[in-house]
């Protein structure tokens, strides 16, 4: 960014008389006077060489150096009071249901703000204080995500062996995630598997794509559940097993073979599914579930498999179709 350039600038005596930071402001549109000040306090900005206050009167011809970006300390996830669905929990990793419209954690770019709350880190800190440090500041105890819209099971690690070891059982592709989804129309098939690569949408940078070449291999099985023919139109449930975790894969998967997820506007479902001209049907999340996960304990060994039925508003979305 331009405010952070390093520069030199120097006053003439039409400035005389004015405060550090209101003369810097004025000559660096792209810079607000906080952060002017914040440069000044942290000594990245020298006139004639040495440090000076923002309230500093200007006499004319002084030399002054910006140095850089100010420093800052690395955002930290803050604990919160947030009612968590425990499934599992002992010394080293608990097992959540995560509720759909949470994120699980916030942004790179987040700040201490709203955008900072209200995620499963936020949760997690409040119930169990100590999680592991391996995912940095924002993301403690974070092995694996879940989109914010799909609900279900995730499992977070409390100390850094246990993250290390379950992280690598999920990049050689022990962990099994077993997955739930609402799709339109009718697959041709009973079962099948869906092998197409994923990268980024190039255009739409918050969405992937199947459509571009050398992105990242992913895998994608499916069974058909149920055959839903309703006044609303067909729609077929699935149960899915996903040998990789790339981002929104199920998502990307489903909507490039012509059966988006139901609710998942991003990519090609409807936001209302009409009946007639009258009435329409309305899904505010994606019918996307994890319903089972299943992997080894970090410490014992021991297989753990965990499972999670439909939460309620799916269930009641499935019983209006039928």
């Amino acid at each position: 960014m331009q405010e952070y350039r390093k520069a030199s600038l120097s006053v003439n005596h039409d400035h005389a008389g004015r405060r550090l930071d209101q003369f810097l402001t004025s000559q660096l549109p792209d810079i607000s006077r906080a952060r002017v000040q914040e440069l000044i306090e942290q000594h990245k900005i020298l006139v004639n060489g040495g440090a000076a206050r923002p309230s500093l009167r200007l006499r004319g011809g002084e030399q002054i150096e910006i140095l850089g970006a100010p420093s800052r300390p690395p955002l930290r996830a803050i604990p919160q009071n947030i009612p968590l669905d425990i499934v599992y929990e002992d010394s080293d990793l608990a097992v959540i249901d995560k509720p759909a419209g949470m994120m699980v954690h916030a942004g790179a770019g987040a700040t201490d703000s709203e955008r900072n709350r209200g995620t499963l880190v936020n949760a997690l800190l409040f119930h169990f204080q100590t999680l592991s440090a391996v995912g940095g500041e924002l993301r403690p105890g974070i092995v694996h995500r879940l989109d914010k819209e799909t609900s279900g099971l995730m499992v977070v690690a409390k100390n850094d062996v246990a993250h290390r070891k379950l992280a690598a059982q999920f990049s050689s592709r022990r962990v099994k995630k077993t997955y739930i989804a609402l799709v339109h129309r009718w697959l041709e098939n009973d079962r099948g598997t869906i092998s197409n690569s994923i990268s980024r949408d190039l255009v739409r940078r918050t969405r992937m794509t199947t459509r571009r070449s050398g992105g990242r291999n992913a895998i994608t099985h499916y069974e058909v559940q149920l055959r839903i023919d309703s006044p609303y139109g067909k729609f077929t449930l699935l149960r899915l097993h996903i040998e990789t975790g790339r981002t929104h894969q199920i998502r990307v998967h489903m909507a490039s073979i012509g059966h988006p997820v139901v609710g998942d506007t991003a990519y090609g479902a409807p936001a209302k599914i009409p009946q007639g001209s009258e009435s329409s049907l309305s899904l505010p999340r994606n019918f996307l579930h994890a319903a089972e996960l299943e992997f080894d304990h970090p410490q014992t060994g021991e297989h753990l498999r965990f499972s999670r039925p439909l939460p309620e508003p799916l269930e009641q979305f499935l019983e209006r179709l039928r």
